[in-house]
């Protein structure tokens, strides 16, 4: 069974957190503080997924993010803040967060959150055994579930990877937000141009910084988006 941390100082929210968890069979660690949560982030690399409030003493959330993504911990984390406005989801997002669920929240949306994104986590390919894509200089393995760019580890969160995965196993095909969306958080979508958007810009920046000299990602105007071969 998946191992979880829930790290959330408002005692009443975290312990439900952790009730709701473990009794849906997942073993759960528990963190009152940001600096708490990030000592048991750097003792144990056995986590399969954050649920990590924002403003937290010690370590804010934005900064456990910031430093599980600059050493290129793909760790799924989903956020749970009472910050709603969408400046801060997307800021959010874009430093390298999962998904963002508002409080007060509906335990069944955040089970549905949880499961989704430990489906994607734990993904191993369903294709051929040596499932490999290539093109120009980036090699994707289905299996591994690891990018390669100019023979180079690429260091994608699982969600940057599942787009690149689903537009270059598709590069005919032009994908709406709307498929993205669906296709990615198996949610229905409601609009969210920021959470595609914001993912979408930080793979083609840094598929841009491992090589500048080729596109790989075409926005068609007005539909959406397609892989360039």
């Amino acid at each position: 069974m998946s191992n979880l941390l829930v790290v959330e100082d408002d005692v009443e929210i975290n312990g439900l957190l952790v009730r709701l968890l473990r009794d849906k069979g997942y073993e759960v660690d528990t963190a009152f503080s940001g600096s708490e949560g990030m000592m048991l982030l750097e003792r144990s690399s056995n986590y399969d997924l954050i649920l990590l409030d924002l403003m937290l003493p010690g370590m804010t959330g934005e900064e456990i993010i910031t430093r599980l993504r600059s050493v290129n911990n793909p760790v799924p984390i989903i956020v749970i803040s009472a910050k709603t406005d969408v400046d801060n989801k997307v800021s959010v997002l874009g430093l390298g967060a999962d998904d963002f669920i508002t409080k007060p929240f509906n335990n069944e949306e955040v089970l549905a959150r949880i499961e989704a994104h430990l489906r994607r986590y734990t993904f191993s390919g369903t294709g051929p055994i040596h499932a490999i894509y290539k093109a120009k200089n980036i090699v994707l393995d289905r299996d591994q579930m690891e990018v390669y760019i100019n023979d180079k580890p690429m260091p994608f969160t699982v969600i940057e990877y599942k787009i690149l995965e689903l537009l270059m196993t598709n590069p005919k095909k032009v994908f709406t937000k709307e498929n993205l969306f669906k296709n990615i958080w198996n949610d229905e979508y409601y609009g969210n141009d920021n959470t595609v958007n914001v993912h979408i810009s930080n793979l083609r920046s840094k598929i841009a910084k491992a090589d500048p000299h080729n596109d790989y990602i075409k926005t068609v105007w007005g539909i959406g988006f397609k892989f360039i071969e």
